[in-house]
């Protein structure tokens, strides 16, 4: 039997690896725009705060139980940035994030160009959950100095992965979904509500 829940999320590379991550075990994943769900501001200072947010939100408006991710890259020469941020980074969308990434780190040198991806997801039973699931994870990189690959969204196209000598977007998705933080973060969260049913 699937379980219905709501994604609190409008971005559709982030529902493909939902759908393709936890939709394979058994939950009917479905965008929150299905629901005409009104987005709230992100007001929190860390990646929980904001997940938190925007799932009860979307649980609130559905009355479904709801995931919500808040991922972005930490860069360690920017001192972390953008961070929480990493969306609106230029406040333009994606293509722009990059160039702006891109022309804050052109004489920042080779060996100084570490960064990570983080994200961060709840799982709430219920607008008013006490106890919401919460996982976390992170995937070490550093930033290219130019775009590279086609697949994947966001910082993908200038984020090197070393342990594949390639950048995110040059990855095949199922390959990127078993090593990202998102893969990561999701398959904790498929642990716990696995845990949890069997309760």
């Amino acid at each position: 039997m699937s379980r219905k829940v709501v994604l609190a999320s409008g971005n559709p590379g982030k529902l493909r690896e939902f759908f393709r991550i936890l939709g394979s075990a058994g939950f009917e994943i479905v965008g929150q725009s299905d629901y005409n769900v009104v987005d709230v501001p992100e007001t929190g200072l860390t990646f929980v705060e904001n997940a938190i947010i925007k799932a009860r939100n979307a649980a609130q408006q559905t009355g479904l139980p709801a995931l919500a991710d808040d991922s972005g890259i930490e860069v360690d020469a920017l001192n972390g940035r953008p961070g929480i941020y990493s969306a609106r980074y230029s406040g333009k969308g994606d293509d722009a994030n990059n160039q702006k990434l891109l022309e804050e780190m052109k004489d920042v040198p080779d060996e100084q160009r570490s960064a990570r991806f983080r994200c961060c997801i709840v799982y709430m039973r219920h607008a008013e959950d006490p106890s919401p699931l919460i996982a976390d994870a992170s995937w070490e990189g550093r930033i290219m100095r130019k775009l590279s690959g086609a697949n994947g969204f966001g910082y993908d196209p200038l984020f090197y992965v070393p342990t594949h000598g390639t950048s995110s977007a040059e990855l095949d998705p199922d390959v990127k979904n078993s090593i990202s933080h998102r893969g990561q973060a999701l398959r904790q969260i498929l642990d716990l509500l696995t845990h949890e049913s069997h309760l």
